[in-house]
């Protein structure tokens, strides 16, 4: 009986062992539990973001291949906006360039016969003995003129806006341009009443003396046929660096709102007198605007209605001194008995051209080309005193070559005078070059003859 609470006690410490291990174990796989837990958990989580991002991904790429797309789509429209505009400047360009050789031949052929009527008007005009004949013969002249003018014009223009005219700066002494101009105009502004004075100083510029007297003489015209009562002023004056040209009048002035209109093409002022020598055309303010636009020459435009205009022209003072510019004064003399050879493949304008050139009493001698001449030299045709000569002849040759072929095979330099309807700068730099004096057709037969008198005297 005693051994049984021993037996007890040992069980029951043997069970406390066992229990004791057992929590141990359990809690030992609690701990492992927790952590292949945590660790699902943690395996589950990255899945889950990765899946996330996954998706992500795919509607990215969706959007950016969208884009794609749209930006391929409008990159090619693009293109083919860019193709149509180009080829819309390429077509305008062509026109622009088929304009300016149309107007070019055109005006050749519109400037022949012209020329041809304005000699034989004035061989008539000779002939005519009463005042009037002489009445209607003036009146046709008129009405040449204006046609001459408008050519001219339309021609300029079309120049200046296809970027054909190449300025040539070259230092101009602008006390001999407005002399010349004075010489000029004077004779309008004293029919009309009115006084022409030019203030200047001795003043060189560079600037295209051709193009610079053209602005010059739109602005004293335009000022003449505008003012009915006072004058005109051409001044010249130094400004800092800059020489400034002023052409003053005291006519009808420029209303606020037309000044905006006045360099516009045909557009023609509201005040122009009845004496103003017929309806202007409308054009040489906007030709003056484009070819101080060429040559860099700001204008500037002040009027008060009532008073009178200001037009000033800004040009920048030369560094070198100019050539040597002549402006030969007619001489009188005969032309009796003057040798004048002509090359001019227009007959009716070498008909024309004899036949006033007779009534001068010249003896003419007429060609149509080199060929002609050629043939009248192995016949033993005498030097002539001077030659009219027609720039461009037929089958594209150049009167030039007459004059070439005269001066090598026999040493004739005989005066010449060539004539053209190109008014073109290359033209009058190969005339210049083989010095030769240029008259642009229609020719005028006053001018004509005031420079075979000086030529052969």
């Amino acid at each position: 009986m005693t051994g049984s609470p021993v037996l007890d006690a040992g069980g029951e410490a043997e069970d406390a062992g066992s229990n004791e291990a057992l929590a141990r174990r359990v809690a030992k796989l609690e701990r492992i539990n927790a952590a292949l837990m945590a660790h699902v958990e943690r395996t589950m989580d990255q899945q889950g973001g990765a899946y996330a991002l996954f998706q992500t991904a795919i509607m990215l790429e969706g959007r950016v291949r969208s884009r794609t797309e749209e930006l391929t789509s409008l990159m090619k429209s693009l293109e083919g906006s860019n193709a149509a505009l180009q080829a819309a400047k390429d077509e305008a360009e062509t026109a622009n360039r088929s304009k300016t050789r149309f107007l070019a031949a055109a005006s050749h052929d519109l400037l022949q016969p012209l020329n041809a009527a304005r000699l034989s008007l004035s061989a008539l005009a000779d002939l005519a003995p009463g005042p009037e004949a002489q009445t209607v013969a003036r009146q046709v002249e008129r009405g040449l003129q204006t046609i001459e003018d408008l050519i001219k014009a339309l021609i300029d223009i079309s120049k200046l806006d296809a970027g054909v005219v190449l300025p040539v700066i070259k230092p101009v002494r602008l006390a001999d341009l407005v002399a010349h101009l004075e010489t000029s105009f004077r004779p309008f502004a004293e029919r009309k009443g009115l006084r022409l004075v030019t203030r200047t100083h001795d003043l060189v510029v560079a600037t295209d003396l051709v193009l610079l007297q053209r602005i010059l003489q739109n602005l004293v015209s335009n000022a003449v046929r505008y003012t009915e009562a006072g004058g005109i002023l051409i001044g010249v004056r130094r400004r800092g660096g800059l020489c400034r040209i002023d052409v003053v009048d005291t006519g009808c002035g420029i209303p606020e709102e037309e000044r905006a209109l006045v360099f516009e093409e045909f557009f023609r002022g509201t005040g122009e007198g009845e004496d103003a020598g017929g309806p202007g055309l409308g054009l040489g303010l906007s030709i003056v605007q484009r070819t101080a636009s060429a040559l860099g020459h700001p204008v500037r435009l002040h009027s008060r209605v009532g008073r009178g205009t200001r037009m000033s022209l800004e040009l920048p003072l030369a560094d070198l001194a100019p050539d040597a510019q002549a402006h030969p004064a007619p001489v009188a003399t005969t032309l009796t008995g003057a040798r004048v050879l002509v090359i001019e493949n227009d007959a009716s304008t070498a008909e024309a051209l004899e036949r006033l050139l007779r009534g001068w009493d010249a003896e003419v001698e007429s060609h149509r080309g080199l060929g002609g001449v050629v043939d009248s030299l192995r016949h033993g045709m005498r030097r002539p005193d001077v030659m009219i000569i027609d720039y461009h002849l037929s089958d594209g040759a150049c009167g030039l070559d007459v004059v070439d072929h005269l001066r090598r095979e026999r040493d004739w330099f005989t005066p010449v005078i060539v004539t053209t309807a190109d008014y073109g700068l290359e033209v009058g730099r190969r005339v210049v070059e083989a010095k030769a004096e240029l008259m642009h057709k229609p020719v005028k037969p006053a001018q004509l003859r005031a420079l075979l008198a000086y030529l052969l005297a």
